[in-house]
């Protein structure tokens, strides 16, 4: 890629032009995106799962095994 003082003064007018297009083109985005957007988007709020208390029941009962088998492993 060339040095942009390698560049011709034709070559960098187009450039300026093109920018310039980029720039009004990003303002005309940016008002269509404002008027379809009128507020903040909202955040979704998932629905907390509930456990039953019988699975609460065999979780914690595994567990207990669990160290009951550590404890039982150190002596």
């Amino acid at each position: 890629m060339k040095s942009i003082r390698e560049l011709s003064s034709a070559k960098l007018q187009q450039i300026i032009t093109v920018k310039k297009q980029i720039e009004r083109l990003e303002a005309n985005l940016d008002a269509l995106i404002g008027s379809a957007l009128p507020g903040p988007i909202a955040t979704v709020h998932r629905a907390r799962r509930r456990m039953s208390a019988e699975a609460r029941r065999r979780i914690s009962v595994a567990a207990k095994a669990r160290w009951a088998k550590f404890r039982a492993g150190k002596k």
